[in-house]
């Protein structure tokens, strides 16, 4: 058994059986079993680690469902919307926390991750499309967001490639971006760095007795024992059995699809901001990569949980892309991809626990998986660890969904987010990313 440990890289702590039909795992013990491998799964399960316990992550795949297929924006300050004032304050506080957890992690891996600061452009194409920026910019700005309005010659002086026709924009330079692929890369190589042992299975449900985590049972049919839980599944988090009903419907997957474009060979950058715009009231937004990758999305939703991508949606996405950018043309279409994110009746996050001892959710991040990973992982590490979360996480516990009131863990006051509509639908048109 010893030598069995010694080659999965497990601590001495760790319980092993092993199926001799399949040559499966069985039974395996732990400190703590994170469901879901995408980027909020797998940060908490690298951040857990690294507080020193043992961790166990169970992912059938790598996280593609919603980590793989991304923008990789982090937006809180263009993506600010009326009613979100919760929402606002928690993703201010990621993109607050993302630099130095991005580098911790590109010191820990050797991985660059791609974090850009250049900022976002918001584009508006017609003269209705400025009238909606210029109210959404009004707004932004009495919450004390950073916003520069600027006409159309000044938008294509930071933009050569541009549409002459575009109307305005506002450039927003507290908003940045990052590598999706690069960043799940190297969480997970940290997660394999720290120890996390790997199972690649489903969770299908999370085992409790007499009201306290007992640990998870797997698609496979083995189980693995913990008293602490973590449910981060993203989109499928609502399939996991154990959660209360309440909980298990609040999660939908959303699906969106994206373009990946790349630069001929000897094609100078064609983008060296994102470009966020509204073209006769659709949106479509650009995001440049340092490799010379341009992604492509539009932020409509769309009902999951298929993965298939349409003629449709790359003509739209196409056609409004060029329509701002008209050098787009010229691109090489490298990639058509759709993915899942975790939707909410609110669109706000699921993070913290709900009166089950040692069961916690981290879903429902919707389109801000990535920007919220690194706090997320803060939040449910200081809860495992008997520490009180940031109180910009109170509005998103679970208990707001379940009806449980405080959470558990460390987290209180679970009321709804401020601002949101009193019969829980949604306070934005929804989106996808």
């Amino acid at each position: 058994m010893g030598a069995e440990r010694e080659a999965a890289g497990l601590r001495p702590s760790y319980l092993i059986r092993v199926m001799p039909a399949k040559g499966v795992l069985v039974a395996v013990t732990a400190d703590v079993i994170v469901a879901g491998g995408g980027v909020i799964g797998t940060a908490i399960a690298w951040q857990a680690a690294a507080a020193g316990l043992d961790v166990v992550l169970v992912d059938p795949e790598r996280g593609d469902a919603a980590s793989l297929v991304a923008a990789g924006m982090l937006a809180p300050v263009s993506e600010a919307l009326f009613g979100e004032g919760a929402l606002l304050r928690v993703n201010l506080l990621a993109l607050e926390r993302f630099p130095s957890f991005a580098g911790e992690l590109e010191e820990a891996t050797g991985h660059r991750v791609g974090l850009r600061r250049e900022g976002t452009l918001a584009i508006a194409y017609d003269a209705g499309d400025y009238a909606a920026l210029m109210r959404l910019t009004a707004f932004r700005r009495s919450a004390g967001l950073d916003a520069e309005e600027l006409d159309s010659r000044a938008c294509r002086k930071l933009e050569s490639f541009l549409t002459p026709d575009v109307h305005g924009g506002v450039l927003f330079a507290g908003d940045w971006s990052v590598d999706n692929r690069r960043y799940a890369a190297a969480l997970r190589a940290a997660a394999a760095a720290a120890k996390v042992l790997l199972v690649r299975d489903r969770v299908t449900e999370v085992l409790i007795r007499d009201g306290q985590a007992r640990g998870v049972r797997l698609a496979d049919g083995g189980e693995i024992g913990s008293a602490q839980v973590v449910v981060a599944a993203g989109s499928a988090s609502g399939a996991v059995a154990g959660l209360p009903a309440e909980l298990r419907a609040a999660v939908r997957p959303v699906k969106g699809q994206l373009l990946r474009l790349r630069h001929p060979d000897g094609m100078p950058p064609v983008l060296a901001h994102t470009i966020r715009a509204t073209v006769r009231g659709a949106d479509v937004y650009l995001v440049p990569r340092a490799d010379g990758e341009v992604i492509v999305g539009a932020t409509q939703e769309e009902r999951g949980p298929d993965r298939t991508v349409t003629a449709g949606a790359v003509h739209d996405l196409l056609h409004d892309a060029m329509s701002v950018l008209p050098v787009t043309s010229e691109l090489i279409l490298a990639e058509t991809c759709a993915g899942l994110r975790p939707g909410t009746p609110d669109n706000g996050p699921i993070v913290g626990g709900f009166g089950v001892g040692g069961l916690l959710l981290a879903t429902g991040h919707y389109r801000n998986g990535i920007l919220m990973s690194p706090v997320t992982a803060d939040a449910v590490v200081a809860c495992l660890t008997g520490q009180p979360p940031p109180a910009e996480w109170a509005p998103f516990t679970p208990g707001r969904l379940a009806g449980a009131g405080p959470a558990d863990g460390g987290l209180a006051g679970a009321g709804p987010a401020d601002g949101g509509p009193a019969d829980g639908s949604p306070a934005r048109g929804e989106r996808s990313r």
